[in-house]
């Protein structure tokens, strides 16, 4: 086995296939558990109910469409930056951030202030009223993104912003059909639902009119993809011959993209919506240039481009504080949710002057968007990045540990592509490196479950919830990527050995 496991490493040599590479005796090289990194930040004691009851009151008196994570749920009482806490005092690195919603770490001193303060001046008022906080927020949002993009309307969630870049497409163009991608994510409301695409988000009722979806180019899972094809400091395993600035993949989902707007939708279109990097999907990433190239094709049949920086915005990618930045495009709309409040419910759609008067034609109010609360939230959280160098942190932290989750992928056949940029990563777990094939669900779940016991909590995504989705509060350290390496190592190696034993 060791012999084997050198040609893996070493890029040589003949891969045992997926069972008899899987069943042959593993030998461990992980000595002893990971050690956690300290933490000066002591919880409060839990004082609610008992896990038991608690339990109770959630299977009699919540929507079980509320689906909580691992066998047994976490309850979790307390956070601290990077940190969450248990009702037992336990703690735990939070590498989902509540999926990619915690952006600067829970409970942000300067956030936490900014809306203590507020609290005691002003809640709520709606917009038929002006207040101090949310001119002031809009003016240094909007400083943040390109010309022409200039105009915000303030929304409470991803799935109504994406909405509503929707409808103002429409409106604005006076066309109907929007493209997305396939295994794309852009809400559950019923009129985002069009454009989502992954299987168990699509329930049995009429949705999607006017929506089409089109290839996904992923250069790993797709039918094309090489050695240098994505914006990452990983690239996959595939093997390609092109040439410096060449990339016949990205040739071929053009062609893919040119052949669904010839055969899908008519011959003008409403829109393209894409998210830079996908995220429910497992991080993946594009060609480099077919976000530009896609962008052409869409205008030309006179639709505008919106970019859904959901998970992608405000400095996680690292290069840039904008994920559509990193393709060299300037969207027309651009959807902004989760991170931009830190966890408070907020959102936003940003766009030209005139895109947003095809809005003001009519009424169109929105009772909670950009309430005194949100905006000094909104505004706390633009300065914490700026302050706490949180984007070059990503992009420092992130890369550091793209690598080192890499090496992991050489070592291990179960580890099928590490990707993504900055601290929005994934690791797609296959049966081999081969075939490609989701590795088995039930499989997965048990190094899940075990990097959660030796206290990181990570997401998951992909298609077949193949993949491993770490996005993180952006203030981790290099010395917690350190520890959730180790971790995760671990938890593969105690895999391997089940499988051994079988």
């Amino acid at each position: 086995m060791a012999g084997g496991m050198a040609a893996l490493r070493q890029g040589g040599g003949q891969r045992l296939g997926s069972v008899a590479f899987r069943q042959q005796k593993w030998k461990s090289t992980v000595s002893v558990q990971a050690k956690m990194p300290p933490c000066n930040f002591v919880p409060e004691k839990y004082q609610s109910y008992s896990y038991e009851r608690m339990l109770k009151i959630r299977e009699q008196n919540v929507s079980p469409a509320l689906r909580t994570f691992y066998k047994k749920p976490l309850l979790l009482h307390q956070g601290y930056m990077q940190w969450l806490f248990d009702y037992e005092g336990r703690r735990y690195l939070d590498l989902f951030a509540g999926i990619v919603t915690v952006s600067v770490g829970h409970c942000h001193p300067k956030v936490t202030m900014a809306i203590q303060k507020q609290l005691a001046r002003l809640w709520h008022t709606t917009n038929i009223y002006m207040h101090p906080s949310i001119q002031e927020y809009a003016e240094k949002l909007t400083s943040l993104l390109p010309d022409p993009l200039k105009v915000v309307y303030l929304t409470n969630s991803g799935s109504e912003a994406n909405d509503l870049a929707m409808f103002m497409a429409r409106l604005y163009t006076r066309n109907f059909d929007i493209i997305s991608f396939r295994g794309a994510y852009h809400g559950g409301s019923p009129y985002a639902l069009g454009l989502t695409s992954i299987g168990p988000y699509k329930h049995g009722v009429a949705n999607g009119f006017g929506c089409s979806t089109t290839m996904l180019p992923d250069v790993f899972r797709g039918p094309w993809g090489g050695s240098n094809c994505r914006d990452s400091p990983v690239q996959t395993v595939r093997k390609c011959s092109c040439s410096e600035g060449i990339c016949h993949a990205n040739d071929q989902y053009i062609e893919q993209f040119k052949d669904t707007l010839n055969t899908c939708v008519p011959k003008t279109i409403a829109g393209f919506i894409s998210e830079p990097i996908q995220g429910v999907n497992g991080a993946v990433q594009y060609p480099k240039g077919f976000l530009k190239e896609a962008y052409g094709l869409v205008r030309e049949r006179g639709g505008v481009c919106i970019s859904d920086e959901v998970q992608t915005g405000f400095g996680r990618t690292g290069s840039h504080f904008w994920g559509f930045q990193t393709h060299g495009v300037v969207p027309d709309i651009v959807t902004l949710a989760k991170g931009i409040g830190n966890g408070f419910p907020m959102a936003a759609v940003v766009t030209t002057k005139e895109i947003a008067n095809s809005l003001a034609q009519n009424l169109h109010f929105n009772t909670f968007g950009g309430n005194p609360l949100a905006c000094v939230v909104g505004a706390a959280v633009l300065d914490a990045i700026e302050e706490d160098h949180l984007q070059k942190n990503s992009e420092d932290v992130g890369t550091y540990m793209l690598l080192e989750l890499a090496k992991l992928r050489d070592k291990f056949e179960i580890v099928g592509d590490v990707r993504g940029k900055g601290l929005m990563i994934g690791i797609e777990m296959v049966t081999d490196k081969d075939s490609r094939h989701p590795l088995p669900t039930e499989e997965i779940s048990e190094i899940w479950e075990d990097c959660k016991d030796m206290g990181v909590l990570i997401g998951r995504g992909g298609l077949y919830n193949q993949t491993f989705r770490i996005k993180p509060p952006m203030c981790i350290t290099k010395k917690d990527a350190d520890f959730a390496v180790e971790v995760i190592h671990t938890a593969l190696e105690r895999h391997m050995r089940r499988v051994a034993a079988k």
